[in-house]
């Protein structure tokens, strides 16, 4: 079985910085695609970026120049660095592997 762990989020001033982790357990992370999703209050889960086996990387619009998906193989972990927050990325933030497995997600609240 696959496990995500997410950690790292908490409230934060407008123009703040948070960074995200996920570790991941039951399968070889280094093979693995990791994406990154968040879900406001009374909205829909969205995606934010990607990260490939090999390294590719990709942004939903919003948050490109801001957030930087990276991964450490050597210790199953992929994180989400998160620059010049904004009040509309507060959510929960999930990191998953094939929209398969999920973790509990992480809270992030953007306000002054």
């Amino acid at each position: 079985q696959v496990y995500l762990v997410e950690s790292g989020g908490g409230l934060v001033r407008p123009g703040g910085s948070l960074r995200l982790s996920c570790v991941v357990s039951g399968t070889d992370f280094s093979l693995a695609t990791v994406d990154w999703f968040r879900q406001a209050p009374g909205k829909t889960r969205e995606w934010v970026a990607i990260i490939t086996r090999g390294g590719s990387i990709m942004y939903r619009e919003s948050v490109k120049g801001r957030f930087t998906i990276s991964r450490d193989n050597a210790k199953n972990t992929a994180y989400l660095q998160m620059d010049s927050l904004m009040s509309e990325d507060t959510g929960v933030y999930y990191c998953t592997i094939g929209q398969d497995s999920w973790g509990q997600g992480t809270q992030v609240t953007v306000s002054s």
